[in-house]
């Protein structure tokens, strides 16, 4: 997962690595995006290296014929060249996860966007070894105002669609972004003391309602920019 500060925002939006970061020594490009899912599997569980603990040991339970989602792991030297580019995106990093997102919509037969039927993603971040405690993430990329109108109108539960986004307004906010948790927290605690509740469970659609427009505002005073609501810019900010 890339995480990025405001000079990062700025350039990364706009700039991304030379293409030489693209290929190695020989010229060769250099996969980046390695997908997993029924009838591909990308990856081995010796590569741990490469992908991390998670991502390998998602190939390998994969490969073996167990029921995991379809998904894809971007490499850890991906992130090192990120880092190490002053967070500046490799150059070809997004044309390949878009490929492989194309691939995940192919096997669910659903669509990253589509209100009627949206993907919504999990991005973990992973290492060689497990860190319990120590990785980020975030949940139900993918929503946005429509994208939740639609989710609600699935499950007929208008409640339930709210709260997931105002839990990803947090996550991307303060995992990705860089906003202070508390920001986000203080607005929660101020609704629930305006309509007399003391657990976020009590809140009902319409607080949740008002819950995500406090943090949209919160994103937008603190990032700099309007809410994170265009997919592009989620999938960008999310390092998918």
């Amino acid at each position: 997962m890339f995480k990025q500060n405001k000079k990062v925002r700025a350039s990364s939006e706009t700039k991304t690595a030379s293409k030489s970061a693209a290929r190695s020594g020989k010229g060769k490009a250099v996969k980046r995006v390695y997908f997993f899912g029924p009838g591909k599997t990308e990856g081995k569980a010796d590569q741990k290296e490469l992908l991390g603990g998670k991502g390998a040991n998602l190939a390998d339970m994969t490969s073996a014929g167990l029921p995991v989602p379809p998904g894809f792991t971007i490499t850890t030297e991906t992130c090192r060249e990120y880092n190490d580019a002053r967070g500046k995106l490799p150059s070809g990093l997004m044309e390949e996860v878009k490929k492989n997102l194309a691939m995940v919509e192919k096997v669910t037969g659903k669509k990253f966007g589509d209100a009627k039927n949206p993907l919504l993603l999990s991005v973990r971040s992973g290492a060689r070894v497990s860190m319990p405690g120590m990785m980020d993430t975030v949940l139900n990329l993918g929503l946005t105002d429509a994208v939740t109108e639609g989710l609600a109108k699935i499950t007929d539960n208008e409640r339930f669609a709210y709260d997931s986004y105002r839990r990803f307004i947090n996550m991307f906010g303060d995992v990705v972004m860089g906003v202070d948790h508390e920001h986000f927290e203080h607005e929660l605690s101020a609704v629930k003391t305006d309509r007399g509740v003391h657990l976020d469970t009590e809140l009902d659609t319409a607080g949740l309602k008002e819950v995500v427009e406090r943090y949209k505002k919160v994103y937008r005073e603190h990032v700099g920019s309007d809410y994170i609501g265009w997919l592009h810019n989620q999938v960008r900010g999310g390092g998918l």
